[in-house]
C-alpha cells in the first residue's frame, strides 16, 4: 500500500465529518421537522428566513428549491424577461447563465480581471449592449466582486445590479456582507456550499419589498392566497427539512468561515515560491469566505492527474468558459472572445477546503504540489 493510500483519501469537501460533529442536533432538527407534519415551506423555512435575513442585514430572505431557480425567480420578481439582456461573467458554474435564461432573457458577457477572476469592471462597461438592463456580479470561489464599481457604472448607465452569491455565504465586501450590496441577490445552499442543506435548496435576500414579494408569489404556483393565483408560475417552494437543516447550520458558520481563512493562509504558507504555482488574489477590503481554495498552474491537467495519483481529490471550477458552452446555441461566443476568463479555466485547480480539515491533511497536499513541481 502506497504512503498515500495508508494516509486516506484527502476529498475535496467532507460532509461526513459536518454531519459527525452537529448530528445530536442536527438529528433532532430533523425529527422534530418530520414529526411536525409539515413537510413544504412551514415553520422551520419560515424561522430561517428571518434569521438569515438578520445575518445578511436585508430586510427579506425568501427560500425556494436551487441557486440556480433563484436567479431565475429574482430576476422575475424584478421585471426582467424576453428581449432584456443580463450581463454576467463567462467563468462561473453554468447555472448563472441558466437562471438568466430561465428568467426569459438573454445573457451576455464581459472579461474578468486577472487577480480576482471576478468581473472586471471596464470590461463590463465596454461589454454593455443597448439591450442590456442588469449586470449579474457572481462572487467567485467566495470572494466578492467589486460592487462599488459595478454599482457607480450600474447608477450612472441606468442599470440594475444584482448579486450570485451562491459561493459567498458570510464573504465580506468593504464591511457589507456579501448579499446586502445590490437590488438582490441569490443564493445557493447545495450540500457543498460553506451553508449547505441536506438536499437542494436556495433563496434570494432583498431589501426591496416588491421583489421580495414577486419571489414568494413565483415559487408558489402564483400564489400570494391559497387557491387564488395571480400568474401561472410553477412550483419552487422549500422543503420543511431543509430549513431545518440550514436552521442548526447557521449559527455556526461565522466559525466555519475562520476555519477555511486559516486554511487557506496555512495553503499559500505552504505553497510559497512554487515555480509555475500562483494564487486567486483577495483584493484589499475583500473578506472571502473561501469557499474554494483556488491556485493556477499552466500544467494544470497534469498536476490534476499527480493529485488525484496522491489521493489528493483536487477539483477544476471551472474548466469551460459559459460563453462556449453548447447548451447556448446560436448564441455561443468563439475561442478568445473572453481571453483572461478562458485562460483561467485552462489554468485553475481547487485544492481540498472544508472547516474540518487538519493541518496534517494540507500539508500532504502542498507536499504532493511541491513534489510536481520538482518532477
Amino acid at each position: 500500500m502506497s504512503t498515500a493510500s495508508a494516509a486516506g483519501v484527502i476529498p475535496l469537501v467532507d460532509l461526513q465529518a459536518q454531519y459527525r460533529a452537529l448530528k445530536p442536533e442536527m438529528d433532532r432538527a430533523i425529527i422534530a421537522a418530520v414529526e411536525s407534519g409539515q413537510f413544504v415551506l412551514g415553520p422551520a423555512v419560515e424561522q430561517f428566513e428571518r434569521d438569515f435575513a438578520a445575518y445578511l442585514g436585508v430586510k427579506h430572505f425568501v427560500c425556494c428549491q436551487s441557486g440556480t431557480s433563484a436567479i431565475a425567480l429574482m430576476l422575475r420578481a424584478a421585471g426582467l424577461g424576453p428581449g432584456d439582456e443580463v450581463l454576467t461573467t463567462p467563468l462561473t458554474y453554468f447555472a448563472t447563465t441558466e437562471g438568466i435564461v430561465e428568467a426569459g432573457a438573454a445573457p451576455v458577457y464581459a472579461d474578468v480581471d486577472p487577480r480576482t477572476l471576478n468581473l472586471d469592471p471596464a470590461k463590463v462597461e465596454a461589454a454593455l449592449t443597448p439591450r442590456v438592463k442588469a449586470i449579474l456580479a457572481v462572487h467567485l470561489y467566495g470572494q466578492p466582486s467589486d460592487m462599488d464599481a459595478l454599482a457607480a457604472l450600474a447608477r450612472r448607465r441606468g442599470l440594475r445590479l444584482f448579486e450570485d452569491a451562491a459561493q459567498a455565504a458570510g464573504s465580506v465586501h468593504r464591511g457589507r456582507m456579501a448579499g446586502a450590496l445590490g437590488q438582490a441577490a441569490s443564493f445557493s445552499f447545495y450540500p457543498g456550499k460553506n451553508l449547505g442543506a441536506y438536499g437542494d435548496a436556495g433563496g434570494v435576500a432583498t431589501d426591496d419589498d416588491a421583489v421580495a414579494l414577486g419571489v414568494r408569489r413565483l415559487r408558489n404556483h402564483g400564489c400570494d392566497v391559497k387557491n387564488h393565483h395571480l400568474l401561472a408560475a410553477g412550483n419552487e417552494r422549500l422543503e420543511t427539512i431543509q430549513g431545518a437543516v440550514l436552521g442548526v447550520k447557521l449559527p455556526r458558520l461565522d466559525g466555519w468561515n475562520v476555519a477555511r481563512r486559516r486554511h487557506a493562509e496555512e495553503y499559500r504558507r505552504a505553497l510559497a515560491s512554487i515555480p509555475g504555482l500562483s494564487f486567486v488574489e483577495e483584493a484589499p477590503g475583500m473578506i472571502s469566505n473561501y469557499h474554494l481554495f483556488v491556485v493556477r498552474h499552466a500544467r494544470r491537467d497534469a498536476l490534476l492527474e499527480f493529485l488525484r495519483a496522491r489521493s489528493v481529490m483536487a477539483d477544476i471550477h471551472y474548466p469551460l468558459a459559459s460563453h462556449l458552452q453548447p447548451a447556448l446555441g446560436a448564441r455561443r461566443g468563439k475561442p478568445g472572445q473572453f481571453p483572461v476568463a478562458e485562460k483561467a479555466c485552462a489554468e485553475v485547480l481547487s485544492l481540498p477546503m472544508y472547516p474540518e480539515l487538519t493541518d496534517a491533511q494540507i500539508e500532504r497536499a502542498a507536499a504532493a504540489v511541491r513534489d510536481f513541481a520538482r518532477a
